[in-house]
């Protein structure tokens, strides 16, 4: 199955599909390779990273659509997502001011920016705070062509806002197909967590003109 027909399965086949610039397609070619090969989490997602800190290196490989923010929340365009589900590529969009609840992934992610600052505060469940409650661990900004791993199975609750005063876009890659997966989101209160999925946005749901 071919890069637009991917995307196309994941949405229903009515939408606009991203344009994948040849060193996307490149860096999508080389992470189906690297999740094949295997090796655990850990092996898995610093190879990613290192072949994500590459991609950054060139200039405009986002299909401009896939950089638009929305007036009313962060969205999560579908860059590529295989067809077996094995991983998917994203293009994660803030607007200004805008911040995601605290939330998990279920599963390993590297994360790159390609414009903005994204703000990162990370938690886990401890019973020392009580039980399911939650105790904040860190706090970061991930600059423009930076590159972390964002979350692996057994660490992965967090909260991300856009930290600059133009839109946050970073590049997503998941060990799933992150736009189906059910995850959950926690109350910072009490820890109280419910499950979620994360929709795709589509392409043609972007507006023209937001920034």
């Amino acid at each position: 199955m071919g890069a637009v027909s991917a995307v196309e399965a994941v949405l229903g086949g009515e939408t606009v599909e991203p344009t994948l610039h040849p060193e996307m397609r490149r860096f999508v070619d080389d992470v189906t390779e690297i999740v094949r090969r295997g090796g655990g989490e850990e092996v898995v997602t610093t190879r990613v990273a290192s072949r994500l800190d590459e991609l950054l290196r060139s200039p405009e490989v986002l299909d401009p659509r896939c950089t638009k923010p929305h007036a009313d929340n962060y969205v999560l365009y579908p860059v590529w997502v295989a067809p077996d589900g094995a991983f998917s590529v994203a293009a994660a969009v803030w607007n200004v001011g805008q911040v995601t609840p605290i939330h998990d992934h279920g599963t390993w992610g590297v994360i790159g920016i390609y414009g903005g600052v994204e703000h990162e505060v990370r938690y886990e469940r401890t019973r020392a705070s009580g039980v399911g409650a939650l105790t904040q661990l860190s706090e970061r900004d991930i600059r423009a062509g930076q590159v972390i791993v964002c979350c692996t199975s057994d660490h992965d609750i967090h909260r991300v806002s856009c930290g600059s005063h133009v839109p946050c876009v970073g590049i997503h890659v998941y060990g799933a197909d992150i736009g189906k997966m059910p995850r959950h989101v926690y109350d910072p209160a009490t820890g109280n967590m419910r499950t979620f999925v994360s929709a795709w946005t589509p392409l043609d749901a972007a507006p023209e003109n937001a920034g």
